[in-house]
């Protein structure tokens, strides 16, 4: 179907321009037009078709009054990069680059071509940019809303799976070889946090100016961003927690290291906790069609590992763990797990 757009697209412009412009321009408006039918969504296309549209004018206007003043010499080159640079000042490099390119080559079309031509040149890229607009908007206009699910679930997966894993291993008595992964793993959940906010704000682009979307918009308003955050919060607990096992396991002080009956009962926590990331994914994106079955086994989870945090805490409370010496550790990894649940709970309610 991309290509049909395409297609569909660069025959419209040919025919828009061929009817009221003269030449070899013509080529011009197909070439604006295939560029503004592949922007990713239907506001990234109008807002490209503006810029673009701008620029060129902004570069025409400069040459013919470059050439008007100064003539078709080195100077006008000269004359063009300055007032580009310090009229356009404010403007993204990209966009100043584009201005003086469009005024040089500008120059060089008038000094073998009337000058119409330049101004028909122009008029192309307007009607154009309006055809791969009204191609990308009107044809099956792009959506990423997909994309933006796949993105998150794919993180509370990451996350879920790397609490389990570390849960695992402090069960089978392999947290000092394996601490060092799950720090790398704990900062690697920082890229996915910046990819799966990239995706989600392209969706959520996606759905402005949308013909799709306003003709049979959706029954509850898209919350992947709501989700992403609640996940960014849980996924700096998730960092926190195989940082501190990973700083206990090379403490050189040896009665701080973490007596091994707290940690079997920390890896059924971290168990649980995984589960109830995974959850809460599943619940919100599946709450709209069975909110009650969809939020059950989130809850069951949340509640699951808050029972586990408050048996523990208890048992610290009464000095029953072996280790004293590794009280402030304790306390770091109960209060990490104790933030993860709370912004899972709070999400959970709103």
């Amino acid at each position: 179907m991309h290509g049909t757009k395409n297609l569909l697209a660069a025959l419209l412009a040919w025919e828009a321009a061929t009817l009221w412009i003269p030449g070899e321009s013509s080529y011009v408006a197909v070439a604006t037009a295939l560029l503004m039918v592949n922007a990713a969504t239907v506001y990234r296309s109008v807002t490209q078709a503006v810029r673009s549209v701008a620029t060129r004018a902004m570069g025409v206007l400069l040459a013919l009054g470059t050439v008007w003043l100064l003539g078709s010499t080195a100077g006008s080159i000269a004359g063009i990069v300055g007032i580009a640079l310090v009229a356009a000042g404010r403007r993204a490099s990209d966009e100043r680059l584009q201005v003086a390119s469009t005024a040089v080559l500008t120059l060089a079309t008038a000094a073998a071509a009337p000058v119409g031509n330049v101004v028909f040149t122009a008029i192309a890229a307007l009607s154009g940019a309006v055809v791969g607009v009204a191609v990308n908007a009107l044809v099956l206009p792009p959506m990423h809303l997909e994309e933006s699910d796949d993105a998150v679930r794919d993180l509370a997966r990451v996350m879920g799976a790397l609490l389990r894993d570390m849960g695992h291993g402090l069960r089978e008595r392999q947290h000092a070889a394996r601490a060092h992964g799950w720090v790398q793993d704990g900062r690697g959940l920082g890229r996915r946090v910046a990819d799966a906010r990239e995706h989600v704000q392209q969706g959520q682009e996606s759905l402005r100016w949308n013909t799709c979307w306003v003709v049979r918009p959706r029954h509850r308003p898209v919350t992947y961003g709501d989700m992403l955050n609640t996940l960014h919060g849980v996924s700096l607990q998730v960092r926190g927690i195989a940082r501190t096992l990973a700083d206990n396991v090379y403490d050189d002080h040896t009665d701080h290291h973490l007596g091994q009956q707290f940690l079997d009962r920390y890896a059924e926590m971290l168990k649980l906790a995984g589960q109830a990331v995974e959850a809460f994914v599943e619940a919100e994106a599946e709450s709209a069609a069975r909110p009650a079955e969809a939020r059950e086994g989130l809850r069951e989870a949340i509640d699951g590992a808050r029972a586990w945090h408050e048996t523990m805490t208890d048992l610290i409370g009464r000095g029953a763990l072996v280790k004293p010496g590794a009280w402030h550790v304790y306390g770091s990894l109960m209060t990490d797990v104790e933030r993860l649940l709370a912004d899972l709970d709070h999400a959970d309610r709103l």
